[in-house]
């Protein structure tokens, strides 16, 4: 009877990890001293081999309760196969409903948030959960086959940002091109 349990349990479970589309990537970075200088501009790379198909960019960010502000500005930075320059878009990403209550996933004074970063997608309506940025800002983006890295800077008025403890960058395949993609 116990394993009989035990073999459903674990069916359930797997059956509903299915659900959940896995990262075509997935990276976090550690921030040193939980600060988030401008000068610190973590890098994230990967390849890109379809080029028939929309790829969503989260921004993760963890911090703590005493974040100073409800927001953060970032540079977004995205150099393409074959390219020696990056192209760039300034975003702000907000972290904060007006009345100050942290959006996210929260677990005591840690705070988690995974903000979607649509570039076109037929313009898509921004949500809560979506940042837009216009594809002129950086064109053709994930319409080459090959190598591309992402660099995010933020671009706050202060040099250092305190209480940022980790940011990353996920990226998940969607629609096919030509198709609206549903976020």
């Amino acid at each position: 009877m116990m394993i009989k349990n035990f073999a459903i349990l674990a069916l359930f479970v797997v059956s509903l990890a299915s659900c959940v589309p896995s990262p075509y990537f997935q990276k976090s970075v550690a921030l040193p001293n939980n600060m988030w200088s401008q000068k610190f501009s973590p890098a994230f790379t990967f390849d890109v081999n379809d080029t028939n198909i929309f790829y969503n960019i989260d921004f993760i960010i963890r911090h703590t309760n005493n974040y100073a502000y409800s927001n953060i500005w970032l540079n977004v930075l995205v150099k393409e196969p074959g390219d020696s320059t990056f192209k760039s878009a300034r975003i702000e990403i907000p972290l904060a409903e007006p009345n100050g209550k942290w959006l996210g996933q929260g677990m005591g004074e840690l705070y988690e948030q995974r903000r979607m970063i649509v570039i076109d997608h037929n313009a898509i309506p921004i949500t809560d959960n979506l940042i837009a940025i216009s594809e002129s800002s950086v064109p053709n983006l994930f319409r080459k086959i090959g190598k591309y890295e992402i660099r995010l800077q933020q671009n706050m008025r202060d040099e250092v940002l305190s209480d940022v403890l980790h940011v990353g960058l996920r990226v998940t395949k969607s629609s096919a091109r030509g198709q609206k993609s549903q976020p």
